[in-house]
């Protein structure tokens, strides 16, 4: 008998698995009529997953902690069992901006730590207060930038204006003068820069190696209460994101993606980046960014708890949570590696045999403990070479 789960995403690159999992049969096959409701916003999205209008939803990783939390609204339970993404999202700024930085593109984007103190100097440069585009307050995208800008002391709520914009609107609003940059995920980094809006200062697989993106995200009391029909999604998004992360079917996925119901964008745009490549500034030869987005490979599906604290250490550092231990406990309770280990026992997926880690800890291609077969993490680093132990987080805020 087919169940019918509604899933509301975001016109981005890293809605991939959701597509290719209706596109492609993998839901279907398992006996989910898996039907897309494409949102605009992350307020929208956020609410149309508290309120029940859809069952599951591609989610920002913070903002499914942030919800549980009650930060911005109503406290509501959301449970991530499965990541859809590692990386892929860009920091690009107009051109003007970044005549300050290194003019070698490809040094400026190697080196993040030079390049915040680059961006620390274009500040004092520039001819107002620079307005940022986030697509979200809480989204991976905003606190990568605020820890990377603080790291060459630049404040991110006082030396910068941050403003909050859906990433389908940020070409608009730099067109319009609105914003001098912003940071979002693929493919609207690309495109501003295809356009000649901007050109990249920063890429997010070089702030934190295989950082933490999108998940996928229900109501708590939802999936307590549909285990069968989440396990059998699961299993459908697992089969998925393999297949949009092989080489062959790129081409495909990206024709999938380009269509006016998904993304809405060329899909040469798209594909370019699944291939790993970022062109940095207008008519420049695009660099080879090997990381640049992960679907499936070196476990990107597996919601690492210790990620989920991370965010939570994140919150805390920028006074958007109040520190303690019950909100520890319950931002470390939203990703659910349980219900992942559930869904996919038998399935022959490698699964970590750990559900916590040391982030940034992992700086070359690393064997570590799985069940069903060998498992290879790739690098994990942090730009600035912090690693952020679970047990230890009061000592890792106290380090900034």
């Amino acid at each position: 008998m087919s169940h019918t789960i509604r899933a509301a995403f975001l016109p981005l690159t890293d809605s991939a698995v959701l597509v290719a999992a209706r596109e492609r049969g993998f839901a279907a096959d398992l006996g989910i009529d898996l039907q897309l409701v494409r949102t605009e916003s992350w307020a929208t999205l956020r609410d149309r997953l508290v309120f029940g209008q859809v069952q599951a939803a591609q989610m920002l990783a913070p903002l499914a902690v942030a919800v549980t939390l009650g930060l911005g609204g109503m406290p509501t339970q959301l449970a991530a069992p499965f990541r859809l993404n590692v990386n892929g999202n860009a920091v690009v700024m107009r051109a003007d901006f970044a005549a300050a930085l290194d003019p070698d593109i490809a040094a400026r984007l190697n080196d993040p730590l030079a390049t915040a103190h680059d961006f620390a100097t274009a500040i004092g440069l520039y001819r107002r207060k620079p307005q940022i585009g986030i697509v979200h307050r809480f989204s991976s995208h905003a606190l990568m930038l605020r820890y990377w800008l603080a790291s060459a002391g630049i404040d991110p709520d006082r030396d910068v204006a941050l403003r909050v914009l859906p990433p389908s609107l940020m070409l608009e609003a730099m067109r319009g003068g609105e914003i001098d940059g912003f940071t979002a995920g693929d493919p609207w980094p690309a495109a501003a820069i295809a356009e000649g809006l901007a050109e990249a200062v920063a890429l997010g697989a070089r702030i934190w190696q295989r950082g933490v993106e999108k998940v996928l995200a229900f109501r708590a009391d939802w999936l307590a209460d549909h285990a069968d029909v989440a396990d059998r999604l699961l299993l459908a998004l697992s089969r998925a994101a393999a297949w949009c992360d092989m080489p062959e079917n790129r081409a495909e996925l990206a024709a999938l993606l380009a269509r006016p119901d998904y993304v809405d964008m060329p899909a040469a745009l798209i594909g370019q980046s699944l291939a790993g490549q970022f062109a940095p500034r207008m008519g420049a030869a695009p660099l080879p960014v090997e990381d640049l987005i992960l679907f499936y490979r070196e476990a990107a599906n597996f919601p690492w708890r210790s990620q989920a604290l991370w965010i939570w250490s994140q919150l805390v550092r920028w006074g958007q949570a109040v520190p303690g231990a019950e909100g520890q406990a319950a931002a470390g309770a939203v990703f659910r590696p349980d219900v992942y280990r559930r869904a996919l026992a038998g399935s022959g997926a490698v699964m970590p045999g750990a559900s916590a880690k040391l982030e940034g800890a992992v700086s070359i291609p690393t064997g570590v403990g799985a069940h069903g077969g060998a498992l290879l993490l790739g690098p994990d680093r942090f730009f600035d070479g912090r690693v952020f132990d679970p047990e230890a987080i009061n000592t890792y805020l106290a380090g900034f």
